[in-house]
């Protein structure tokens, strides 16, 4: 197992499809380098798994500071290929973010997922992080690229 950031277009190019399954609706694989590129300019990181040479998942996390949770590291995206589910894989990913996040002297590990997805929820907990909070959210406009 081999964990290392993805910075550059190519790397980028090839997270696609491993992104896509977590996020579907994005279809286009340049739609979605421009994005990551255009998050990376705000504090992104996109960190990778390969095990035997290939990609097996990613998480997607900022360092941030707000005045409810100090200096903390958000996870924005966390996903596994479908194929490597039950690797510990995404387990691996959360303690290398969670140690990442601890070396850069953050308090918090945040991160959202949807009220129905009991599966990534008992994940979580299993992985040491708690229910603290609902998150609210309302659609101002439509997505665009």
């Amino acid at each position: 197992m081999n964990f290392r950031h993805i910075e550059n277009a190519e790397d980028i190019a090839e997270s696609f499809a491993v992104m896509r399954e977590l996020r579907p609706h994005i279809e286009d694989p340049d739609i979605y380098r421009q994005r990551v590129q255009r998050q990376q300019q705000d504090g992104y990181r996109l960190l990778g798994v390969w095990q035997d040479g290939a990609l097996s998942g990613l998480a997607g996390y900022r360092h941030l500071e707000n005045l409810i949770y100090g200096r903390f590291t958000y996870v924005d995206d966390l996903v596994v290929r479908q194929s490597c589910q039950r690797s510990r894989f995404g387990a691996e990913l959360i303690d290398h973010v969670r140690e990442l996040a601890k070396a850069d002297g953050r308090a918090m590990l945040v991160l959202d997922t949807g009220l129905g997805n009991s599966l990534a929820q008992r994940f979580y907990f299993r992985n040491g992080l708690l229910a603290r909070g609902l998150h609210f959210s309302q659609i101002l406009k439509e997505a665009s690229a």
